[in-house]
């Protein structure tokens, strides 16, 4: 397994893709891009000691590498602020909150506890754009940073103020109605997947007035005791325990707290889509304005839009992609169907908490206009599309070899207008698919979206095996 580089940052497997030595190249090319960075914004501070926030999730690797980041930042000439175990929608507001000249999270997101990585963000707190991830892997190639002077090394502070700041932060959202919510005597399960979000979470879910949490895997070990994505076949269990508590519904994340899963009282899944889905729809009518996605995310989110008669705008897949669109288009709300939620009024970063309480205050609303009701019943009131997620592991995964996969499936089907911003997107009356080269797996991944479970199925493997056929052809004439 090669180590991964996109705009979320570099992964790879600890002691393998992950070494000492390419987290140490990595962290002083970020120090140096940073103080780059600051002297080119310029100002009376430009040549101060760059600012540098870390935080971590919980993985047992977290605390060594977080000591070595740290560190390596402090012999580049970096002021470091160390929050210590915190999530990554915590860690970017903090970095805004600080003044910060940038931030570092120790999270592998979803992935096994086998993983690690470091997610790379800019001076706003938000994820490096494109442009800036090739000027900061040219510094890394070019070994163009050097460590500073004694005279000039940077401190190391902690600080563990930020959770309190965050859950702050969100409470002062006019759209929350903490009274309603505990008028509501909710039961919520909450499962943290031993993760960063073990204590936050909770302690949120009973600042916003939930009456009862009941906690699942929030001992914060870093011991994932399931595969920690949050989708549908590793939450069985979860699942299971929900309907054994009576539950009134669940609240799962992921190891960083980035991405917000939802499960109805019955053990059914909200579904992992619809979190932004329902956000959105409660969310616009507080404040309406243009909404963003990515290409693989669902047409739902287009249908809530024209509801609420605002524009519908979808990016490239990856955070800071949603978020640039967003900035540029003035968006209200946005996010990935991947359960994450951006909210601008608090920054733009997906975050599950802010997730959370949207979430909450909209089912607390609905209930209260119906009389009360489930979340079953309250996920059946938004349009209801059915997607399938399937990936395509190939031998040879060069861009070349890609991109002509990719150019044979768009001719075969001229009558969906072909999308390549993003990989290869077609859109069908029945349905649409997106292929796109993974930028954390050596895969082609394959989401369809269609009116029934089965056409989704259906369309993923029909496209599935095109790709197959495509890549087949190209080693024929390799041959």
């Amino acid at each position: 397994m090669s180590l991964m580089i996109s705009v979320s940052g570099i992964r790879g497997v600890v002691g393998k893709s992950l070494t000492p030595e390419n987290l140490t190249s990595f962290t002083m090319a970020f120090a140096a891009w940073t103080a780059r960075r600051k002297r080119d914004r310029g100002g009376e501070n430009a040549l101060d000691k760059p600012k540098i926030v870390i935080g971590r999730d919980t993985r047992p690797t977290g605390g060594v590498i977080t000591e070595l980041v740290a560190s390596t930042l402090s012999l580049c000439g970096c002021d470091v602020v160390d929050l210590g175990m915190a999530t990554t929608p915590t860690v970017e507001m903090a970095t805004a909150a600080e003044q910060a000249d940038g931030g570092l999270i120790v999270t592998a997101s979803h992935n096994p506890v086998e993983w690690n990585a470091l997610k790379m963000l800019n001076e706003n707190g938000e994820f490096l754009l494109a442009d800036d991830v090739e000027l900061l892997l040219e510094i890394a190639r070019d070994h163009a940073f050097e460590p500073a002077g004694w005279d000039r090394i940077g401190s190391i502070t902690a600080d563990a103020s930020y959770d309190a700041m965050h859950i702050d932060a969100i409470m002062k959202l006019d759209c929350l109605d903490r009274n309603l919510i505990a008028g509501m005597n909710f039961r919520v399960l909450v499962d943290g997947v031993e993760g960063a979000g073990s204590y936050i979470l909770p302690e949120l879910c009973r600042r916003l007035g939930i009456a009862e949490v009941k906690t699942l895997a929030c001992e914060g070990t870093g011991i994932f005791p399931r595969n920690p994505e949050p989708v549908e076949e590793n939450l069985r269990e979860t699942m299971a325990i929900l309907r054994s508590e009576n539950c009134d519904f669940g609240i799962i994340v992921d190891p960083d707290a980035d991405r917000l899963a939802l499960v109805c009282e019955d053990g059914t899944l909200f579904g992992e889509e619809y979190t932004l889905v329902a956000c959105a729809d409660f969310y616009l009518k507080h404040r309406p304005g243009p909404v963003v996605n990515n290409l693989s995310s669902s047409r739902a989110l287009s249908d809530i839009a024209r509801k609420h008669n605002v524009e519908c705008l979808s990016a490239k897949v990856g955070e800071a992609n949603v978020t640039e669109i967003m900035k540029t288009c003035g968006a209200t709300i946005g996010g990935e169907g991947n359960g994450g939620v951006i909210l601008p009024e608090l920054h733009y970063g997906r975050d599950a908490l802010a997730g959370t309480a949207l979430f909450v205050q909209a089912f607390a609303e609905w209930k209260q206009a119906n009389g009360g009701g489930t979340l079953s019943e309250f996920r059946r009131t938004f349009p209801t599309y059915f997607m399938s997620k399937k990936k395509v592991v190939l031998e040879q995964m060069s861009k070349e070899r890609i991109a002509t996969i990719f150019d044979t499936v768009a001719s075969n089907h001229p009558e969906a207008s072909p999308n390549r911003l993003d990989g290869l997107k077609l859109d069908f009356p029945e349905g649409w698919v997106h292929m796109r080269p993974s930028n954390t797996e050596p895969i082609i991944r394959i989401y369809t979206e269609a009116g029934s479970k089965e056409l989704a199925d259906s369309l993923a493997d029909s496209f599935i095996s095109e790709i197959r056929s495509a890549s087949d052809a190209i080693g024929a004439s390799d041959r």
